[in-house]
């Protein structure tokens, strides 16, 4: 009896009684879905898409290698359950030779910052012998001929603004005798990624996404220039009327990537590269200045900075203002428009950071993991903040929401 009175007491001092259940555990916290979908992003999986891409060599526009890997990359969106569109026009080059133009010349800049610092002259490789691998250059041996042109798209349809999106885009063409593995297989390889995981079941966003493989962007950008002149105008309208259907939703903004793996550094002076990813290395987010809607861009800029800074690992993000030469240069005067990139288009790339750039080098086995993983940390930025825009949730298994 005694016993029992010192439990009732020792209760009784603790606010308890003999009918009172413990407390329960506190709930743990949500999982955060943006960080749940990062985390998939795989490197193995992202060098495996960019070392299918290489496959058809240069996937130079104009040729059977360039229309068959159209074919593949709308074979790989379907195989993720998209329904996917082409879009058709037609490319008829005023002249022969590439359109590239003549290499930059110290000082120079195409529409970006001024040149600093030490430079390479730098262009685009046109002889076919200074492709060493025998292989490679029998399959880029087919020139291009002119006449119609194809590229491929799909969308991400919204649940509570289909009428509303965000294009997401990289070219899928290159030149130069190489294999185009990181210009610019290894953007499109990230839009491919990022098309994959957004189109798993559970995964909703409110508004809707496009994901858009150019053509002729080595030629002047020629399929992007099409789509914003066959599409611009369709722009919001439900079509058939009543059915919530937009093909063409009102574009909010347009995210360009466009070669996102060599970052080594600054030519030396006797023009050499170093052969290894720099410990400072950074994806370039790159808005226009004199566009505009460059107050626009710019804020769309900020937005993947801080994306990048809270969900991105291993490699930081920098904001520049010379967005130039890519395929959102056509869409920077209609909507807010960014390009993600290794480094500096004009003051940079134009200055010989990336000896690879349009070369025979441009191959698959000159990348090392270190640079692969740039461009990985690339697409960790772009749906780390295309999720925030878009208001994307993680729906449990077997919801119907």
């Amino acid at each position: 009896m005694k016993g029992l009175c010192a439990v009732l007491a020792l209760m009784f001092t603790h606010g308890l009684s003999a009918a009172t259940p413990a407390p329960a555990p506190a709930p743990e916290p949500a999982a955060d879905p943006i960080a749940t979908l990062v985390g998939q992003l795989d490197l193995e999986r992202y060098k495996a898409t960019i070392k299918a891409l290489t496959q058809f060599g240069d996937r130079r526009q104009g040729t059977d290698r360039n229309r068959a890997a159209v074919d593949w990359i709308e074979a790989q969106l379907r195989s993720y359950g998209y329904a996917t569109e082409r879009m058709k026009y037609d490319y008829f080059p005023t002249d022969p030779r590439l359109p590239s133009g003549p290499a930059i010349q110290p000082g120079q800049a195409q529409g970006g910052g001024r040149i600093r610092g030490q430079r390479t002259p730098t262009g685009v490789n046109v002889d076919p012998l200074k492709q060493l691998d025998p292989a490679l250059r029998k399959r880029n041996e087919q020139a291009s001929s002119p006449g119609p042109r194809e590229q491929v798209y799909c969308t991400k349809v919204g649940t509570t603004h289909p009428e509303e999106m965000y294009l997401i885009g990289a070219h899928m063409d290159g030149h130069g005798w190489g294999d185009a593995a990181n210009d610019d297989a290894s953007g499109t390889a990230i839009v491919m990624e990022l098309a994959r995981l957004l189109a798993q079941p559970g995964v909703r966003t409110e508004r809707s996404i496009r994901l858009v493989l150019w053509n002729n962007e080595e030629t002047g950008l020629q399929g992007a220039r099409a789509y914003v002149a066959q599409r611009a105008s369709l722009q919001g309208r439900e079509d058939p009327v009543g059915t919530g259907r937009y093909p063409e939703p009102k574009w909010l903004g347009m995210i360009q990537h466009d070669m996102m793996l060599f970052d080594h550094g600054m030519p030396r002076a006797d023009g050499t590269v170093s052969p290894v990813q720099r410990p400072e290395a950074d994806v370039n987010i790159e808005f226009q200045s004199r566009a505009k809607h460059a107050a626009g861009a710019q804020a769309l800029a900020w937005h993947f900075l801080a994306a990048n800074e809270k969900y991105a690992t291993d490699y930081p993000a920098a904001v520049g203002p010379h967005m130039t030469n890519t395929d959102s240069q056509p869409f920077e005067n209609l909507i807010p428009a960014i390009s993600l990139r290794e480094n500096e288009r004009g003051a940079q790339i134009g200055a010989g950071w990336d000896p690879h750039w349009h070369q025979p080098t441009d191959v698959f086995a000159t990348f090392s993991d270190a640079d692969f993983r740039l461009g990985l940390k690339a697409a960790q930025t772009t749906l780390a903040a295309i999720a925030q825009l878009t208001g994307l949730t993680l729906q449990p298994a077997g919801s119907s929401r």
